[in-house]
């Protein structure tokens, strides 16, 4: 049995946040929790949460053991990016991308 959690247009980019997805792929529930929990990186909040998420999307199905969860996959893909513009000097305009990715988290039972 699988449990999958997702979440879309999260404000992270795409590649910092496959930096920490990669981390944390093929590790049991619990020390992914742990490696999260202490690295200094904006997703691995958002990461975070998402795991928690379907852990406890596992425990509602109550078919799965929880302690013997791991992550079987997670990947992230680029959203749509949010284009905005600051003044500069002379009246010119500098445009600012605010990128987004989408996550998706899927846990097996080992």
């Amino acid at each position: 049995m699988e449990a999958k959690a997702s979440l879309k247009y999260a404000r992270v980019g795409a590649q910092k946040a496959r930096l920490v997805a990669d981390m944390v792929r093929g590790q049991n529930v619990s020390q992914a929790v742990k490696t999260l929990t202490f690295l200094n990186k904006k997703s691995a909040l958002i990461i975070k949460k998402l795991i928690e998420s379907a852990v406890a999307n596992a425990d509602y199905k109550k078919t799965m053991d929880i302690d013997k969860l791991v992550v079987k996959t997670i990947y992230v893909d680029q959203g749509p990016v949010l284009k905005r513009f600051r003044p500069r000097a002379q009246g010119r305009a500098y445009g600012i991308r605010k990128k987004t990715s989408h996550i998706n988290v899927t846990l097996e039972e080992k």
